[in-house]
């Protein structure tokens, strides 16, 4: 098995990390999905509508590194291999610079956790047990019931992440700090 990191404590960029491959499984995510929904006679405008988001998300997914680049102070490329670090609990780096820009990250990524916390839950559980009431209302059990279903596991599910992302800034925090 590889190791993560390099000699000069420079994370090491993964293939997973390209934008290439996160275009291709975007590309692919979205044929399947729409082959499955339209059937396999509708492949041209579901290879056309799969490829457009595609490059939608490639383009999110630059835009967004190349934004947290300029907040930290890294490299565009450095931005995954830094959250990665922080996700698995792995050491903070040695490189006084690295540091820095490893506690602007979190900094930046706490902000953003953090921010809109106070409304979104509320109005997620709004949309998601809102929907389930109305299908309850209008008589259908059964839709009422999955969609109940749905929101218990979609709501705690983004909870729990929420909170496991946020310890895990946390504990980076403390040990940038160390």
């Amino acid at each position: 098995m590889e190791r993560p990191e390099r000699d000069d404590d420079r994370p090491r960029r993964l293939r997973r990390d390209s934008l290439w491959v996160i275009g291709l499984g975007a590309l692919a995510a979205g044929l399947v999905v729409r082959l499955l929904f339209n059937g396999a006679g509708a492949w041209p405008s579901a290879l056309v509508g799969a490829a457009a988001m595609s490059a939608w998300v490639v383009f999110l997914v630059r835009r967004r590194r190349r934004h947290d680049a300029r907040d930290t102070g890294a490299e565009p490329d450095d931005v995954p291999a830094m959250e990665r670090r922080i996700l698995k609990g792995g050491p903070p780096p040695e490189d006084p610079g690295r540091r820095q820009a490893m506690a602007a990250l979190v900094d930046s990524r706490q902000r953003r956790l953090r921010r809109h916390r106070w409304w979104a839950f509320p109005l997620l559980f709004l949309i998601f047990f809102g929907t389930s009431a109305l299908w309850f209302a209008a008589g259908s059990v059964t839709a009422g019931s999955g969609m109940l279903a749905l929101s218990v596991v979609t709501v705690g599910w983004l909870a729990w992440y929420n909170v496991r992302f946020d310890r895990r800034l946390t504990q980076m925090r403390h040990r940038l700090r160390a």
